[in-house]
């Protein structure tokens, strides 16, 4: 067999997961999957190897520690057939627990390496597979006794595979005490399967490529979910691999006020954070943004984590704004998230598949207090959604976030999460006092190359429709939610104008 053929990038199975490895693992090989029990080691190698069986290709698992049957239990729970795979099972059996019979059984903490080893090697003559799966290190290390053993016993092993054009897979529970190095130094790539156990919510899953020899693959941490059908894997978004140059158009809300007081409309390419107190109208107002893109044709996709898609749709249809026909025209998608089931990195990906395979011209994240609470960790968020908001602008998408402030009338706004320096445009909703009545005031504090009014205007939610009305001159102190009234402010106000 040629040298060439080394070279040659197979699949694991898993879409994802090739992706993170920079599409694939090379032939006659040996890899290393490290992994708490729990974390799919198993599952991803009977994906490796149901792969290999579809081209044609003949494998082999070995297992020293589950049984035949429970193999086959786990295929059978994700809707898999191992009648491909040819199972080598040197667990043992129920005539182990017979004392005259112990001697005679195969056990992993008992058997000599070399007669476990001579079984292996017979059943790979015999059928001559080109992958083969170990399941587990954990076994064959306690059977050599000591490290420099093992480590001698892993080599040779490897040297007989790469003559023979296998391709290894060695599964690691990392169970021993002793866990070191030895096989990682050996091995040609390792990938560690992390699980972490949050206080509340579901268990979250990530893997790392802790090496990989020659290939240029994709590093950190990389969400993944076991689910009916195995692994899916979600790897880590990186911005700077999705760059476009595209004509950038203005998204207009269809409220000329609105559209006066932003300057014309929101920028394709750029990221928009409305910020406010709960109440002052910050989900409606992208729900006009994203049912006005609907009406003109184009995909929105909204991910809202405080609001389930049948609320937001009937507020919509009160205030007469078309959001449930631009979902019924599969113009609109609305994804309800639930931060304690869904992790990051599937988050992340949805955003890409409504942008790269529904063509999402406008993409809403509603709220980002409820982004934070997605999040293992709050320092992360920043970077996290800077390297989103970066590849959403480098794909030309319109981005608009949602978040809110506490506080209400008369006293600071406290930002639970402060992105205002990550977006290109910040619309501020707030309320204010006035004649006895609690009103809502719009105004655009921050919009990066492009113009638009520094006045604040009144927003109304009434008789059925969004008003955004005449801007507030002839009032001080409106953002402070106690404004004074002051006609001399309107003089000002014009001569400055003109």
């Amino acid at each position: 067999m040629s040298d060439s053929v080394g070279d040659e990038i197979i699949s694991v199975g898993i879409a994802g997961l090739d992706d993170v490895l920079g599409g694939g693992l090379q032939r006659r090989r040996l890899y290393v999957i490290e992994g708490v029990p729990g974390s799919g080691k198993t599952t991803l190698a009977l994906q490796f190897l149901l792969a290999a069986a579809a081209r044609g290709e003949k494998v082999l698992y070995v297992t020293l520690s589950e049984t035949t049957e429970e193999l086959r239990s786990v295929a059978s729970s994700h809707g898999w057939s191992l009648d491909a795979i040819a199972v080598h099972e040197l667990t043992p059996n129920q005539g182990s627990l017979d004392p005259d019979e112990q001697s005679t059984m195969f056990h992993p903490s008992e058997l000599e390496l070399a007669a476990t080893t001579r079984q292996i090697l017979e059943d790979v003559d015999r059928i001559s597979p080109s992958c083969i799966v170990f399941d587990s290190l954990s076994e064959l290390r306690l059977l050599a006794g000591s490290a420099l053993r093992y480590r001698r016993q892993i080599l040779a092993l490897k040297q007989y595979f790469a003559g023979r054009g296998c391709t290894v897979m060695l599964l690691d529970d990392m169970t021993s005490s002793d866990h070191d190095l030895q096989v990682q130094s050996i091995a040609h790539a390792v990938v560690l399967l992390d699980q972490l156990n949050p206080e509340y919510g579901t268990d979250r899953r990530r893997l790392r490529v802790v090496k990989y020899r020659g290939m240029a693959f994709r590093g950190g941490y990389h969400d993944y979910t076991i689910r009916r059908g195995g692994l899916q894997v979600f790897p880590r978004l990186v911005a700077a691999e999705h760059r476009q140059v595209q004509s950038r158009q203005k998204l207009a809300s269809e409220i000329p006020a609105l559209d006066k007081l932003i300057g014309g409309g929101l920028e394709q390419g750029t990221s928009t954070l409305i910020v406010g107190s709960a109440g002052t109208g910050k989900s409606t107002l992208t729900a006009q943004f994203v049912a006005a893109a609907a009406r003109r044709g184009q995909t929105a996709a909204m991910f809202t984590f405080d609001e389930s898609p049948a609320t937001l749709l009937n507020r919509a249809t009160e205030l007469n704004i078309p959001l449930a026909e631009g979902v019924t025209a599969g113009l609109v998608t609305i994804r309800y998230v639930d931060p304690a089931e869904l992790s990051p990195g599937e988050l992340i990906h949805e955003v890409r598949e409504a942008v790269e395979e529904r063509h999402a011209a406008v993409v809403v994240i509603d709220s980002l207090n409820g982004y934070l609470n997605a999040m293992p960790g709050e320092r992360f968020l920043a970077i996290q959604l800077h390297e989103l908001l970066a590849y959403l602008s480098q794909r030309n998408v319109a981005t608009i976030l949602v978040s809110a402030h506490q506080g209400l009338l008369g006293g600071p706004m406290i930002a639970t999460v402060d992105a205002t320096y990550l977006a290109d445009a910040v619309i501020l909703m707030r309320f204010f006092e006035m004649r006895g009545e609690i009103r809502q005031a719009v105004s655009i504090i921050k919009k990066r190359g492009g113009r638009h009014e520094r006045t604040i205007r009144e927003f109304k939610l009434q008789d059925g429709h969004i008003h955004v009305g005449e801007a507030l001159t002839e009032f001080r102190g409106v953002l402070t939610g106690v404004p004074t009234y002051d006609p001399s402010e309107e003089r000002v106000g014009r001569s400055h104008d003109d």
